[in-house]
């Protein structure tokens, strides 16, 4: 059977003026596909066999093409928005006719000439469209380990879960919300840490260093606080956990880790309800 989508090798089972008929080999039915006489190799003739990708022409007939999609079925890539109307988003895929992605399949900025992560899927009426939602398609196979340094784009966010990220666009990873600190933002390129390999082969990440290698650059950001602040901060390592979040981009134990090395090196006074540099 004939899947659009897919690159697959067919069979030339009937010539004609406008090109050739394609059909899978040693079938029998009424299964077959077009292939336009100037895609047809020099030379071919009934009989021959073809690698062709399949896809849906702008009257939705099924069409065939030897040109190399920059994306298949099952596969994810970077995508090139052509153009932008009140269906959604067009994209440069390597064919002559663009591939639509759907304004319910978009996520974060969709703009003309932005490059966007996406899938293929076959919609209700039977179209290949693309989608942003790649989490299906991405692999648990990656080549890395704990502590290796890696980049991605964040695909997806959810308050419960964190931020979803396409390792090298290609691999499946998450950062925990517990990890998600600082502005990540959907549709950005990300580099992170891999904390664990799960069972399953997807990847949990940070964006954040050790603990060790972090606090230096906790005190820094501190550190360039108060000089906003004009050297007081009005609030100190007692504050809510959602407060020191909003304000520095740690959880309250990196705070308070960074902010006993300050008070320790005599850097900071903390008082009941501040923090005030010496």
């Amino acid at each position: 059977m004939i899947q659009i989508g897919q690159k697959q090798e067919l069979e030339i089972v009937k010539e004609v003026a406008f090109g050739v008929y394609l059909a899978p080999p040693e079938s029998r039915g009424d299964d077959r596909v077009l292939l336009p006489r100037r895609q047809v190799p020099e030379g071919s003739r009934t009989g021959d066999r073809l690698t062709v990708f399949v896809y849906l022409d702008s009257e939705d007939r099924k069409i065939a093409t030897v040109r190399e999609p920059k994306l298949v079925m099952g596969q994810v890539a970077e995508l090139t928005v052509a153009q932008t109307n009140r269906f959604g988003a067009f994209l440069d895929w390597g064919l002559e006719k663009d591939l639509l992605l759907p304004f319910r399949q978009q996520r974060g900025r969709v703009e003309q000439g932005r490059k966007v992560l996406v899938s293929l899927y076959v919609d209700k009426s039977g179209r290949l469209c693309a989608t942003m939602n790649v989490y299906k398609n991405l692999r648990n196979d990656s080549p890395y380990r704990a502590g290796d340094q890696v980049t991605g784009r964040v695909y997806e966010q959810s308050d419960r879960f964190g931020a979803f990220v396409a390792v090298d666009n290609r691999y499946s990873g998450l950062i925990p919300a517990k990890e998600l600190y600082g502005d990540v933002e959907l549709g950005t390129d990300i580099s992170a840490r891999v904390v664990r390999v799960l069972e399953d082969g997807r990847l949990d990440l940070s964006i954040r260093e050790k603990a060790y290698l972090q606090i230096d650059k906790d005190v820094e950001t501190i550190l360039r606080l108060l000089e906003g602040y004009e050297g007081v901060l009005p609030f100190n390592d007692r504050a809510l956990p959602e407060v020191i979040r909003h304000e520095t981009g740690m959880s309250k134990n990196e705070f308070k880790r960074a902010v006993g090395r300050l008070l320790k090196e005599g850097k900071i006074q903390i008082g009941e309800h501040w923090i005030r540099r010496v």
